[in-house]
Parts: structure tokens; C-alpha cells; sequence
């Protein structure tokens, strides 16, 4: 198969979780079939791994309701020979639309949240536009990926899919099984050293990209209300603090027991090294990807309610631990949980989570 997919935000180089998802499921995906992404200008396309990348749509935000890319889309799916197009995101629906119709591609979308209730959450008074939208955009499609099941079966049942239309297409790891102990203990030592603090003091981690308010909202929940708790548990620790778009005014300021790093090059250092990972986030649409990361590395993860949707803690062999969503002084509890743990991540999290499974099912389900 030839598969064009419309890329409409910079994602590459990829640092956040949502960028990432695209680079990677673009890596492993064209393994299958052969892609072109066509994405904004802002992209570097000599990170592009296994797939085409061209830079072809505007930076600007007209772009989405610019009638012109259309001949332009449509030339490429004409030089390509395409056979399907994959939209990421519902927000190109109408040029999917014309192109299906015109071009004859089979129409792939690519879910990410439900956008709808994402924004609705954010307090958009315009979702209620956004929502039907989307629906109208599911409805023409062929085929429907969605980043985990609550989306995939509120999907079906609101927008009225077909069942046997829709996937759940999940963030993944490229860790195929667990890092071993000896790598664990190492990256904890460097960062032991790192830090000029003793060996039992445990290494708590939370990352994001904070300039997006629910992971925002996750850091002062993390600061404000947690860490006060902790501290009174008589626990030896040190809260690492990782990721893009920190406020200056936390990054300018010292907590108790708490180190702000911003955004670091090697995450998977601070994966391997640290005790737990911490994840209070009550908002916001879609899988957390961070989650994913974290426990790929055999984490010990606590998370929110919310925070742990679409990770079913039943194939996470007690690495897992959720709390309730509004409870800080339950979620300090896990934490001291975490600390105490000594399970170790399933088989079964890999075969869901790795890039090379989660690619081949969506690959040979649009294959039937």
C-alpha cells in the first residue's frame, strides 16, 4: 500500500508525548506499507526514520481552512499512487472528505483524544462545534484509530462508527522487555552522584510538557499539595522535576526536597535511575504517555484515576498503583507504596505497549 498522512503541527524534532506518538507509530508503520507524511515547515525531515517526510503546509494557523491544499494534497496522492490517506487528528475533515471522494484513497483518522471533550474539559465554550465536527469526520472515514478504548467505545456509541471500523492504536515503548537490574542500579547510581545525595534516599519522577495546563495544574498539585504531605512521612526523598515549558517563576524558586531540571536530553536515564514515578494529572484527553514511558522501563508507577486511563493496571503486575483523583493524602500513601514495591512489569504490558506489536495490528487491519 501507498499511505500519504496529513501531519498539520511541527513534530519532529519530537520532545513532548504527542509528537513522539506520531514520530514513532510513523517509524514502525512504514515497516508495513509505504509512507509519505506531509507535514508543516517546521519540521526537521532528517529525523524522519523509514518514512518520507515533506514540509509542504503552511505554518500558519489559516491553514487548516485554506482551500488551496487541496490541489496541492491531491497532486501528491496522484504522484504517489496512494492508496489511503491517514488524517492525524479529526481537524483536516473536510479536505479528507474531498479527497476520499475525489481521489478514491481510503480514508484513514487518526484519533489522538476526543477532541470534543478534551476542550470541553478546558473550559472551550466552542466544543459543542468541535464535537460535531469530529463526528462528521469519523463517519467518512474508512477506518478509525484511536489512542485507547474509553475513546474508541465512546466513539462508537456517540458518533455512531461501525465496530468493526475502529482500532485502538495505542502510544507505545521500543522497549521490547524490561531493562535489567544492572542497568537499573548504574543509571541510579550516576544520578545519586549527580545529585551529591546518599544512596538511600529514593529518586521520586514526574515529567511533562507544561505548557499544557493539565500537566501544569499535575506540578502544582505535585508542589503544592503532595510534597507538604510527604514530608510529614518521614521518608528520606527527592523529587525530580523534568520537561518543556516549566513557569519561570518554579524554575526561579527552590522547594523542599525537590529539584527542577526542566527539559533534559537522556529521560531514559532518569527512567532507569529513579524509585517511582509520579503522575497526579486529573485532566486532559487521551493516554499519558509518560505513563507508558515509565513503566516500559519498569517504574514504579502512581497515578491519578484519570491519569491512568487507557493502562490497565492488570497487565502492569502491581507496577501500577492508582489513586483516587481527588485524594492527596491516599496518593502520598501509594507513593510510600511504590517505595516499598518490589514487582516487576508483565510479558503482557510489552505485547500491548511495544511499537512493533501496536503498528502490525493496525497495519494488517486495514489490510483486510
Amino acid at each position: 500500500m501507498n499511505i500519504i498522512s496529513l501531519i498539520s503541527y511541527p513534530f519532529l524534532p519530537a520532545k513532548s508525548g504527542g509528537q513522539k506518538g506520531i514520530a514513532l507509530f510513523y517509524k514502525y508503520f512504514s515497516k508495513y506499507h509505504q509512507v509519505t507524511c506531509i507535514g508543516t515547515r517546521k519540521n526537521d525531515p532528517a529525523l524522519a526514520e523509514g518514512y518520507e517526510l515533506m514540509n509542504i503546509l503552511p505554518d500558519s494557523s489559516f491553514r487548516y481552512v485554506n482551500p488551496f491544499i487541496f490541489f496541492t494534497i491531491r497532486r501528491w496522492i496522484r504522484d504517489k499512487k496512494a492508496t489511503h490517506l491517514i488524517l492525524e487528528h479529526p481537524y483536516y475533515g473536510w479536505l479528507g472528505f474531498l479527497l476520499k471522494k475525489i481521489c478514491g484513497v481510503r480514508l484513514i483518522v487518526h484519533s489522538h483524544n476526543i477532541e470534543a471533550t478534551r476542550w470541553r474539559g478546558l473550559g472551550k465554550w466552542w466544543w459543542r462545534i468541535l464535537w460535531n465536527y469530529e463526528k462528521f469526520t469519523h463517519r467518512q472515514a474508512d477506518y478509525n484509530f484511536f489512542i485507547q478504548d474509553e475513546d474508541r467505545y465512546y466513539a462508537i456509541s456517540a458518533f455512531g462508527l461501525k465496530e468493526n471500523s475502529c482500532l485502538t492504536v495505542s502510544f507505545g515503548t521500543e522497549i521490547p522487555s524490561a531493562p535489567s537490574e544492572e542497568k537499573k542500579l548504574s543509571s541510579r547510581k550516576i544520578l545519586h552522584q549527580q545529585f551529591q545525595i546518599p544512596e538511600d534516599k529514593s529518586l521520586l519522577l514526574f515529567n511533562g510538557a507544561f505548557g499544557y495546563s493539565p500537566n501544569r495544574e499535575a506540578l502544582d498539585n505535585l508542589l503544592f499539595r503532595i510534597n507538604p504531605i510527604l514530608q510529614d512521612r518521614g521518608r528520606s526523598y527527592l523529587i525530580l522535576i523534568l520537561g518543556l515549558d516549566i513557569p519561570s517563576s518554579i524554575l526561579n524558586s527552590s522547594y523542599p526536597d525537590v529539584q527542577v531540571l526542566g527539559f533534559v536530553e537522556n529521560l531514559e536515564l532518569y527512567l532507569l535511575g529513579c524509585d517511582a514515578f509520579l503522575n497526579p494529572v486529573r485532566s486532559g484527553g487521551g493516554i499519558k504517555t509518560k505513563l507508558v514511558e515509565a513503566l516500559a522501563y519498569n517504574l514504579t508507577a502512581v497515578s491519578t484515576v484519570h491519569g491512568s486511563i487507557g493502562v490497565d493496571p492488570g497487565i502492569c503486575n502491581g507496577k501500577l498503583i492508582i489513586s483516587p483523583d481527588h485524594n492527596w493524602s491516599l496518593f502520598t500513601d501509594a507513593i510510600i507504596r511504590a517505595l516499598d514495591s518490589e514487582a516487576s512489569i508483565s510479558g503482557d504490558f510489552y505485547k500491548h505497549f511495544y511499537w512493533v506489536n501496536i503498528t502490525k495490528r493496525a497495519a494488517d487491519f486495514i489490510d483486510y
